[in-house]
């Protein structure tokens, strides 16, 4: 929730394009078809399985909220320990296994061509911190990464090291430090959270799922002997954090609703002692987070509901002294704070004075001494300009570095410290003499890396887009200079065209008259990256919504077999949270972007996309059903502007993204003709009226409380499983879950697919399967090669039902 995470030592970090597959690509193409309108009174499309899809007791149940009486016949299935429930959902396994027998071909075939794009080596490049190189690979035929390290060689400069490593040269002997496949062979499940590594570079402490219930294990691995301290193992642990060099580690623990509220302080290598608890967070609408300042000097201990936060500083080399409240929690105000040489940067929402010109619950960094920390004087703000919003900051011994959003492009600029300590001038980003990081010039996200060492004057950054292959930058912030340090392998077939760039086409997009839009560049031939941009189409454009608000799309697809009108597309959303639709690249993609799908990502109003926290507060609690709207609306543009053919656009939402498709789905039932509903949120109504469940609590600020009448009207009007078109034809869906989900129950997914089949159409709620992972968690199973399983399931599942010739 905290928006300081860039500098998390979480050696379990993303690995995100590691863990999607890549391969050779078959091109398909379509033929000018006629299409079924989908509907009971047609011919199907495509085939059924023998067999009538399951169908559940129903045992009569009601409750009155508002004066509101709501029947639910399957208010049984929250009872997962029922062991009618756990048969029902064996048996619609068996029929979504039935309905999809007719694809096992094409499963194989989209399985091979996902794995063929895997490369010979998957392995993150070196980061160089203190004496060691630290890395990531996943070893040969294996499904999940190992964490190493090796010891530097001294006398190289730190990129000839990066260099000399890339090329085989390692030097000193790997120690591996973590191995997930084996605790994944040990358990049949793996989830590593976090992981930490202490900063005399002795310990390492994580935490580990074994079952998929986020029901984390802490373990602490002496590194000088490779063996695991049993006295510190401790359950439930969230967030950990170093202080005392290595001697002392805080860590939260969760209550029964896994809402980490207390901290504790155990002392690493003493066997006499209790670990002591150092705050206690009481109000239920509030997590606790732990992290270190950047230089390791203080502890900041965060309470944190999804729009406050209360933050605390504990002195590192005096970690049982107490804490110190930085500033009393205000609704709607957020404060995350870093240390840098006597002074704390304080990144806030905080209101100015009313003379400044700031835009209300806009961020901006706020710096004060140490000892002033409690007092008003805080000086040296560097507020956002007309140009720019301050989205988040990290901090060096000799820079500031801030993401900044223009117009909905993210972007990172570097602020050389220390500032004048004298000054209390309000600033503006321009005027601190800014050095914007070179990007593509094409739309792409921008992800730090770990970034752990506070001397350094280089920050890595992960770049991707939805047609180029993730890149890894390092930008000396001192020389203004950037190094291409590795990109992303993509096996490819040879008549697939990837575009060569040299490093000078890396720009600074508009971002200032002043700046010099061509850098000092180190040019060498590994510095050159590829895209995919002559062999893909990728459009950024506005759709106009209900209100006239812009929305932004972003399409892609392939020129060879984009044929206008008749295409099969897939719109996908999420919309919640103020979370950025993830549209970074995917291999994944390719295999439908090959048989001409388009495939489109609608950044709705509740995400992020929109550029500013205003984006995310008109489309969450009363607001939200702007969000929905604006997902309509993408949908219908797409149709409407020849993108994709009327009767085969698909929809695709992930947690509380079901919750986007399934409104809309209800809205217009018409209007989709396939999707897929990933751990999907579907009953908010009924979650958000039991406290007792997780993250409920928590969610009232983002979705309302249905306590309060007004907000529960708002949240019944549009509950998916609430508001089924009762005989309406509906689209061919697959739903899918995991039984031990703890975000997002199991019952969810399966009342929607039974109430469907109850209510709506019985020739098309024939073609609606719910596939359960029985072992998994919210975030399935992971792993290489079953990632590349599960999404070709998906992938013929669409192609199946919406009819294209792999399936005709």
């Amino acid at each position: 929730m905290a928006r300081l995470h860039f500098h998390s030592s979480n050696a379990a970090m993303a690995l995100k394009s590691l863990l999607k597959p890549k391969s050779s690509i078959t091109k398909f193409f379509l033929s000018s078809l006629s299409f079924s309108s989908f509907c009971k009174q047609q011919q199907p499309i495509f085939s059924f399985p023998p067999q009538s899809p399951p169908s559940p007791k129903k045992l009569p149940f009601t409750h009155s909220v508002h004066g509101v009486t709501l029947q639910d016949p399957y208010h049984w299935m929250s009872n997962t320990h029922d062991p009618d429930f756990s048969d029902y959902l064996r048996q619609e396994n068996l029929y979504a296994e039935a309905f999809m027998a007719d694809t096992r071909v094409l499963q194989r075939q989209l399985f091979s061509e996902m794995t063929g794009r895997i490369p010979s080596k998957v392995s993150t490049p070196p980061e160089p911190w203190g004496p060691w190189f630290y890395y990531q690979y996943i070893p040969d035929g294996k499904e999940y990464p190992v964490l190493c390290r090796r010891l530097q060689n001294e006398k190289s400069s730190w990129f000839k090291k990066i260099l000399q490593f890339g090329k085989g040269n390692f030097g000193k002997e790997e120690q591996v430090l973590l191995d997930w496949n084996e605790i994944a062979k040990q358990y049949g499940y793996v989830h590593v959270g976090t992981c930490r590594v202490s900063p005399d570079h002795n310990f390492l402490a994580y935490t580990v799922d074994i079952t998929g219930d986020e029901h984390f294990m802490l373990q602490i691995k002496d590194l000088r002997n490779g063996l695991i301290i049993p006295k510190l193992q401790k359950e439930g642990v969230v967030s950990l954090a170093w202080a005392e060099e290595g001697r002392m580690l805080f860590y939260t623990q969760a209550d029964e609703n896994q809402r980490p509220y207390r901290v504790f302080c155990t002392k690493v290598g003493f066997n006499d002692t209790e670990d002591v608890s150092v705050f206690v967070e009481n109000d239920p609408n509030y997590c606790v987070d732990i992290t270190s300042t950047k230089d390791g000097k203080f502890v900041t201990v965060n309470s944190n509901s999804r729009t406050s936060s209360e933050v605390y500083i504990i002195d590192a080399n005096n970690s049982l002294g107490g804490l110190q409240r930085i500033h009393e929690r205000i609704p709607g105000i957020q404060y995350f704070l870093e240390h840098h040489h006597g002074f704390f940067y304080i990144l806030t929402n905080a209101p100015l004075e009313k003379n400044v010109d700031c835009l209300e619950e806009d961020y901006y960094v706020a710096r004060c001494r140490v000892e002033d920390i409690k007092s008003a004087d805080w000086q040296d703000i560097v507020l956002q300009s007309e140009d720019f919003s301050i989205q988040d900051m990290d901090i060096f011994s000799g820079h500031l570095v801030l993401f900044v959003n223009k117009n909905g492009v993210s972007m990172l600029c570097s602020i050389n410290l220390p500032l004048d300590a004298d000054d209390n001038h309000h600033l503006e980003i321009e005027k601190l003499d800014p050095w914007f990081f070179p990007l593509p010039s094409n739309s792409c996200s921008v992800a730090p890396g770990s970034n752990h060492d506070f001397m350094s004057s280089s920050y890595r950054v992960v770049l991707s887009s939805p047609v180029m292959p993730d890149l890894i930058v390092d930008y000396d912030m001192s020389k203004r200079t950037f190094s291409i340090i590795q990109q992303e392998e993509v096996k490819v077939q040879h008549d697939v065209e990837l575009k060569t760039n040299l490093p000078d086409t890396l720009d600074v997009q508009e971002v200032s008259d002043t700046q010099n839009k061509r850098e000092n560049f180190q040019n060498c031939d590994s510095q050159n990256w590829k895209d995919f941009s002559e062999a893909y189409c990728c459009e950024r454009i506005e759709v106009t919504s209900h209100d006239g608000i812009g929305i932004p799309l972003t399409i892609l697809y392939t020129p060879m077999t984009f044929q206008k009108g008749q295409s099969p597309g897939v719109l996908q959303g999420y919309g919640a949270y103020g979370e950025i639709l993830d549209k970074s690249w995917c291999p994944y993609r390719l295999s439908l972007l090959d048989r001409g799908f388009v495939l489109a990502f609608a950044d709705v109003r509740g995400g992020g996309g929109g550029g500013d926290s205003s984006w995310h507060r008109s489309g969450n609690g009363l607001e939200k059903p702007n969000s929905i709207h604006d997902f309509v609306s993408c949908a219908n543009f797409l149709i409407n502007n020849g993108y994709v053919h009327k009767d085969r656009l698909g929809s695709i939402g992930y947690s509380a993204g079901g919750l986007l498709v399934g409104a809309a789905i209800n809205m217009h039932p018409n209007l989709f003709r396939a999707a897929i509903l990933k751990v999907p949120f579907l009953d908010i109504c009924n979650t958000l009226l039991d406290p007792s469940l997780p993250l409920t609590v928590l969610d009232y600020e983002e979705f309302g409380n249905p306590q309060i009448q007004k907000q529960f009207e708002s949240i019944l009007s549009y509950s998916p499983y609430e508001n089924i078109s009762k005989g309406s034809c509906y689209p061919s869906m697959l739903v899918t879950a995991s039984f031990h989900d703890a975000r997002v129950g199991v019952w969810e997914a399966a009342k929607w697919v039974a109430k469907i089949r109850d209510t709506t159409c019985s020739r098309c709620s024939s073609s609606a399967i719910l596939k359960t992972n029985m072992l998994g968690g919210h975030f399935g199973e992971g792993g290489l090669y079953g990632g590349c399983e599960e999404m070709a399931y998906e992938y013929a599942f669409l192609i199946k039902v919406l009819r294209t010739p792999d399936h005709d």
